[in-house]
């Protein structure tokens, strides 16, 4: 399965820190935004992703994170001139793509917890169809909703004033090859976007939607606003600083997967030399765990 990375958008919820730098650039304690929803597909075993960005920002995600090949992985860029939804995203990345099964994961996310990667791993392995999550939140006013009857899902709503439950949709997806063909048959929706909640729906439709509850001991935090920014900032400080592990570290990740050996984690962290996180790269090598 291949990877999309949508980290466009113009992050007007979160001006003015993106009054000159693309949202998902920004720092989240210690990493920037898009290392975390990054590190989510390497750990569902996605090796090959498109990294979907603004024309303004394209050069500085290439900085950033290159052609993937230290992590082992391989990256591609693709540029979104105007946002026009979460779904335009599979048909930016149609030619990417190539009729293959893809992950996609928007850039402001951040998923965490026992048994994720188990989860992750799943969802990967989808042949036909498209595999959704559900979280419960306080306030599913926000976000595309899931409808239920008994256990069973009936509909998914976007943005519903009156929530037919408390379990929204985070933004982690995967679809078969399918899917880009799925996007451009869909008529924009009231606010001009062609709607990711249209595309679960036309998969449900054709009983075709698998979605997986995520429970309590799993956080999702999007990171679109100032508040959830800094929450976000909180959450990834204490859990680091209580469990010594780094969270959404993509070179953690590529090697503990074995994609990448001892020799080439130090040259990561010879890129980080005198931080914290180099430390840690080296930690990893000298502990061996």
């Amino acid at each position: 399965m291949d990877g999309v990375l949508l980290a466009g958008g113009t992050g007007s919820r979160l001006r003015p820190l993106t009054a000159s730098v693309c949202k998902q650039l920004l720092p989240v304690y210690d990493k920037p935004m898009v290392f975390y929803p990054l590190s989510l597909l390497m750990l569902a075993g996605v090796r090959r992703t498109l990294v979907i960005t603004t024309p303004r920002d394209h050069q500085a995600f290439v900085d950033l994170l290159g052609d993937g090949s230290a992590w082992g992985t391989e990256l591609a860029y693709a540029v979104q001139d105007r946002p026009a939804g979460i779904a335009q995203a599979l048909t930016l990345a149609e030619g990417f793509l190539a009729g293959r099964a893809s992950m996609l994961v928007l850039g402001d996310n951040l998923l965490y917890g026992e048994g994720l990667t188990a989860v992750l791993r799943r969802m990967a392995a989808l042949e036909r169809g498209a595999h959704v999550l559900g979280y419960p939140v306080a306030d599913p006013t926000q976000y595309g909703v899931l409808a239920f009857e008994g256990e069973r899902v009936v509909d998914l709503v976007e943005k519903p004033a009156d929530p037919p439950s408390r379990f929204a949709v985070p933004g982690l997806y995967a679809y078969d090859g399918t899917a880009p063909a799925r996007v451009a048959s869909q008529a924009p929706s009231a606010r001009g976007e062609l709607e990711i909640t249209d595309l679960n729906r036309s998969y449900l439709a054709d009983g075709q939607l698998e979605v997986s509850c995520l429970g309590r001991g799993v956080a999702w935090l999007d990171m679109g606003t100032p508040a959830s920014l800094h929450e976000a900032a909180g959450f990834v400080q204490t859990l680091q600083a209580r469990q010594g592990y780094r969270v959404g570290c993509p070179e953690e990740v590529a090697w503990r997967q074995g994609w990448i050996d001892d020799e080439a984690l130090l040259a990561c962290a010879a890129g980080y030399r005198a931080t914290e996180y180099g430390a840690y790269l080296e930690r990893l090598v000298e502990e061996g765990a």
